[in-house]
């Protein structure tokens, strides 16, 4: 059924049965391998998965991925990362000397990769998991200290690891966490302002439980993490974004703002005072199937949101905008579709750019000239998952593009890490 002719009440019917095959699904990939919980169409000539690149994007191919664009420094195979599946990806820059690493999460744990010359990346070590195996691992960085939480992981918690141990110049170690946070046992995701040293757990067993509220944990001092207090009003929260604000709400300016992707909307929190943070406001969007994750313009103007679910049925991969100019009244701008039909998953705003990690249809670069009014295009792509670009839950996982090179660095459920540089 066209999307046009959908109303409120038939939206609402299928984005509840959408969350309960959602919910299915995970738990499907809980008690097997991804390939067997993705479905969707496996037809297509399978493309070569260890090793392959350099290779340039040429006549619209690269080493047989599908692409526009952007050209394949190196894959680097799941079995070369030592795991069975693939899922977020992060990175670190070296202040020492800009050394660049990907920092990718496996089943089995954290794998540090070396990516200064692209062509020629390094496996430098392994962090394993703190418990046991996990489809869901979830990266950030602050104070070149890495900070790592694992879904369905039993009593977890958060790792924490010094970077700079990456500096010895060995290749294929075998690491320890230096400190293990454990006011949490498993959680879905992390978020950290590097601006204050806060970080912001999503989805532990506390703070509300299940996919709860915030858990939030001053690491000021990196080796020293301490518990500093609860969202719980909200509930639900599957992903976030923690900023210092600097947008242009003269109300909040300076204060400690999380964006928090909710499953069935956005909300926006102030977590200045720990012990009490606030909800401003609440903004949902037409067609809502599952509000997954979302990211800040360099404006702090935007909202850029994916939604994990409703290509179900939308049909097109969608893009939402909202406008967080006033904090307390956020509002639902416009929707960009794109022509694939694939599952979006993870995105980042760079500059005039938005990098999108969207599953089977592999790395999207969209780029815009304003916000404010759908200029959204797509410029560039890799295609991580040639077989098909349907809305199974495969393929490309994560994307972190903020290199200072350029370099943009992907993760996928299947096939491990591609190491990419665009046009």
């Amino acid at each position: 059924m066209p999307a046009s002719r959908l109303t409120n009440g038939m939206v609402e019917a299928l984005s509840k049965i959408a969350g309960i095959q959602l919910k299915l699904f995970f738990y499907c990939c809980l008690l097997g391998s991804l390939v067997a919980c993705g479905g969707g169409d496996s037809g297509g000539q399978a493309v070569p998965v260890l090793g392959v690149g350099p290779a340039n994007c040429v006549e619209g191919s690269a080493a047989g991925y599908p692409c526009n664009n952007v050209g394949l420094a190196k894959h680097i195979s799941l079995a070369a990362l030592g795991g069975s599946s693939g899922n977020d990806i992060w990175g670190w820059t070296d202040p020492l000397d800009d050394t660049e690493y990907a920092i990718i999460g496996v089943n089995n744990g954290t794998v540090f990769v070396k990516i200064s010359d692209p062509d020629n990346p390094n496996v430098i070590g392994r962090l394993p998991t703190q418990t046991r195996s996990s489809g869901w691992r979830d990266i950030k960085v602050y104070m070149n200290y890495a900070y790592i939480v694992a879904d369905d992981a039993g009593a977890h918690g958060m790792q924490v690891f010094d970077l700079t141990r990456l500096r010895t110049g060995g290749t294929d170690q075998t690491f320890a966490a230096d400190v293990v946070y454990g006011d949490f046992n498993s959680a879905h995701n992390i978020a950290i302002d590097e601006a204050s040293g806060y970080a912001y757990i999503v989805g532990s067993n506390t703070c509300s439980g299940g996919l709860g509220g915030l858990h939030i944990v001053d690491i000021s001092e990196p080796l020293n993490p301490l518990f500093a207090g609860c969202h719980t009003v909200d509930g639900n929260t599957h992903d976030s974004q923690c900023v210092t604000y600097t947008g242009p709400d003269p109300d909040h300016s300076g204060a400690e703002i999380c964006f928090n992707s909710n499953g069935d909307s956005v909300a926006i929190v102030d977590v200045t005072i720990k012990s009490s943070p606030i909800t401003l406001g609440v903004v949902t969007y037409p067609f809502l199937g599952f509000t997954h994750q979302a990211w800040l313009d360099d404006t702090q103007r935007y909202l850029v949101v994916d939604d994990e679910f409703d290509e179900q049925f939308v049909v097109h991969t969608s893009t939402i905008v909202i406008d967080v100019t006033d904090l307390d009244a956020p509002q639902y701008l416009y929707t960009y579709q794109n022509i694939t039909h694939s599952t979006d998953h993870n995105l980042f705003v760079s500059g005039n750019r938005i990098y999108q990690a969207n599953y089977t249809s592999g790395l999207r670069i969209l780029e815009f000239s304003s916000l404010a009014t759908d200029t959204l295009t797509e410029v560039g792509f890799f295609d991580t998952y040639p077989e098909s670009n349907s809305d199974a839950f495969r393929g490309a996982w994560g994307v972190y593009p903020f290199f200072a090179s350029g370099t943009i660095v992907v993760s996928d459920t299947e096939r491990g890490l591609y190491v990419l540089m665009p046009d």
